[in-house]
């Protein structure tokens, strides 16, 4: 076999990286008996695009210690890496490093740096790099449209966003992505309307980031109209986009048409099933998620924590004690999961709605990790649905100590006084909640009518029909 040189190690190198086999990979690089800024940066590539970010932040470094020089490539692929670890201070060292290797003029690794700082929390850093940039292309206009996003300047995003002289699908999904997070949903729905008017195809992407949208909002017309267009663009087979439709039209209220599509898909990953068993979980149909749970272990796929999150949810609604300790301990022995506090809030929940109020208590006592706010509030609303006052007092006390800003265990603790006829106790707690500041949020609801939503809060006679 004749030598190799350093050009047929590196594409052996990016070979195995693209394959998703970085071991092999980091093997081949390991046995080069010379590397050059290219195999450095092949190797680099390949652990940041196969979420080894840690090693590929460790090998830039280990670069640098043998006397080889990054190149603006190496930069672009390391500062990715940054902003997946949220590692502020690594990227600033890099940028750094790449000012004093005159690449701040470079397009592509400008950019970089924009969205390393944008991911980590310094939108200002970002903002300012950006504005400093020569050439803006279509690309860095989107990453700083993501950014902008990303931080919850729904704003700011939109206005770059139509100064933009030419935009994509990335535009699109980043802006609309960007009031999605932000809870503004019927204006993502308007730019969703929007785009299509200008000609943009929505692609797989977009309706992942509608359908959500479509599913907080309960707007279920919208969300039927939109699997239309899925249906006619031919993406109703991607996992992404059917799981997507599953969770709207649970959320809408439709669980016979979130369980047909479930049924229809060919081969539904864990997050589809976890998706599914929410469904059932949230629907309050305990057996019947119970049933897929077990249909989902036969079918191969093992529960991960989010399984056993709605397994243990369903238990909850549907009063089934004895199924949701066993579940939480199969969880532990079966599986080697260790419980978060979501599950074992759900195991709180579970006794509270039973009645179990002593058995709850005791259960927190025994817990391996702090109980929080959340979990002491879940009690605390059982205390009032089974009239303990006593109890609901200690409990109450726990929960304010932990979150004292939150409003809930304040109004939880006054109708336990209220319902008992203690009306002094009640009137001390609302002082006390006005004396710290605490305000009780009011409810809201709202109802689609002809694809248009309308919004009613409590005591709010604005809208144009009352």
């Amino acid at each position: 076999m004749p030598q190799r040189d350093i050009v047929a190690w590196t594409a052996m190198i990016t070979a195995y990286v693209q394959n998703g086999f970085v071991n092999k990979a980091l093997e081949l690089f390991n046995e080069m008996p010379q590397k050059n800024v290219v195999s450095w940066n092949a190797m680099i590539a390949g652990f940041a695009q196969n979420g080894c970010v840690e090693e590929a932040l460790k090998l830039f470094q280990q670069m640098q210690m043998v006397g080889e020089r990054p190149g603006s490539k190496t930069f672009a692929s390391i500062l990715p890496a940054c902003a997946s670890l949220s590692a502020l201070e690594h990227g600033m060292e890099i940028h750094r490093k790449v000012i004093s290797s005159g690449f701040q003029t470079d397009v592509f690794v400008m950019t970089a740096l924009v969205d390393m700082y944008a991911q980590c929390g310094n939108i200002d850093e970002a903002g300012e790099l950006f504005n400093k940039m020569h050439h803006r292309d279509l690309f860095s206009c989107n990453v700083m449209i993501t950014g902008y996003a990303h931080n919850g300047l729904v704003c700011e995003a939109m206005k770059l966003f139509k100064e933009m002289p030419q935009r994509n699908i990335v535009s699109w999904n980043s802006i609309i992505a960007g009031f999605s997070k932000s809870e503004r949903g019927e204006e993502a729905l308007l730019l969703f309307k929007q785009m299509q008017l200008e000609g943009v195809k929505p692609d797989s992407k977009t309706f992942a980031i509608i359908l959500p949208v479509c599913a907080n909002l309960a707007a279920l017309e919208q969300g039927m109209e939109i699997h239309e267009r899925i249906v006619r663009s031919g993406l109703l087979s991607e996992i992404t986009v059917s799981t997507s439709l599953v969770d709207m039209y649970a959320k809408c209220g439709s669980i016979q048409n979130a369980r047909e599509l479930f049924n229809k898909m060919d081969n539904p990953d864990i997050v589809s099933w976890n998706t599914i068993l929410a469904a059932y979980a949230m629907h309050g149909c305990g057996k019947e998620a119970l049933k897929l749970f077990e249909e989902m272990k036969h079918s191969g796929i093992d529960p991960d924590h989010v399984s056993f999150l709605h397994v243990l949810s369903a238990c909850s609604h549907a009063g089934l004690v004895n199924e949701g300790y066993q579940y939480f301990d199969s969880m532990k022995e079966d599986y080697h999961i260790t419980p978060a506090i979501e599950h074992y809030i759900c195991i709180v929940d579970l006794l509270s709605r039973a009645g179990h109020l002593d058995e709850a208590q005791a259960f927190i006592s025994k817990m391996p990790i702090e109980p929080d706010s959340v979990l002491w509030s879940c009690l605390l609303g059982a205390c009032r649905t089974h009239h303990n006052i006593e109890l609901g007092k200690c409990v109450a006390q726990r929960a304010i100590e932990l979150d004292p800003n939150n409003p809930s265990p304040y109004v939880l603790l006054s109708n336990i006084y209220a319902a008992a006829g203690k009306w002094d106790d009640r009137e001390k707690v609302r002082k006390m909640m006005e004396e710290r500041g605490v305000k009780k949020i009011p409810g809201c609801s709202w109802i689609e009518i002809n694809k248009r939503l309308h919004y009613f809060i409590v005591g709010d006679k604005s809208h144009p029909q009352m």
